[in-house]
């Protein structure tokens, strides 16, 4: 199982990022992370992609989890990278 784990000083931030991303209404309540575990890996491409996407409309960080305790800093400069590695890793 992998996660997605998002990180702000400002849980509006979250908020706004998540309501954009799931297209429904948060409510984080002070929250300053998120996490969510994903079944099938290769899910974690889109969530991935819409970050960088808009990387600078939200300040907020990103880690995704592949393997038990190893994390990942998603970055610009990385993300692609990313995104053709779980492909490869995760071909089906």
């Amino acid at each position: 199982m992998v996660s997605v784990n998002l990180y702000s000083e400002n849980s509006k931030e979250l908020e706004k990022f998540l309501s954009s991303f799931y297209n429904s209404s948060f409510d984080m309540n002070n929250v300053l992370n998120w996490e969510h575990q994903y079944d099938n890996p290769i899910e974690i491409t889109e969530i991935i992609g819409t970050y960088v996407d808009n990387f600078d409309d939200f300040k907020i960080m990103m880690w995704v989890s592949l393997d038990k305790g190893v994390f990942i800093h998603v970055t610009e400069e990385n993300a692609d990278s990313l995104i053709r590695y779980l492909y490869e890793r995760y071909p089906y």
